[in-house]
């Protein structure tokens, strides 16, 4: 997807830190970051959103949290916590058309909806 940041950053055609990749996903810093730590982690497969997930790629969300999981690790995050987001659509805030985990950490972030 010649249109999808997402895809041109996995190809190497824009620019962005990227801090894991391998043959399945991508995990790079977010431009507009929200927390301290804020990591994208990307599947290299362009895949829209949640609502175009289909039962084979059960495997592949699994490792976007593994992925993740470590990250949150490398970056210190295992013991005060952190979050993993997925937004779906734009009424749930998601502004790039590619599925993407957001790994958000480093400050106390109460629950709250507004």
């Amino acid at each position: 997807m010649n249109d999808c940041i997402f895809c041109r950053i996995i190809a190497g055609e824009a620019p962005a830190t990227i801090l894991y990749a391998d043959e399945q996903v991508t995990a790079f810093y977010d431009i507009h970051p929200i927390t301290p730590v804020h990591i994208l982690v990307v599947p290299n497969r362009h895949i829209e959103s949640v609502n175009e997930v289909e039962e084979e790629d059960a495997k592949l969300l699994g490792h976007l949290v593994v992925v993740a999981r470590h990250l949150a690790i490398a970056n210190g995050l295992e013991r005060r916590g952190y979050r993993l987001v997925i937004n779906t659509g734009p009424d749930a805030g998601q502004s790039v058309f590619h599925l993407h985990l957001h790994l958000i950490g480093g400050r106390s972030m109460p629950f709250r909806f507004q």
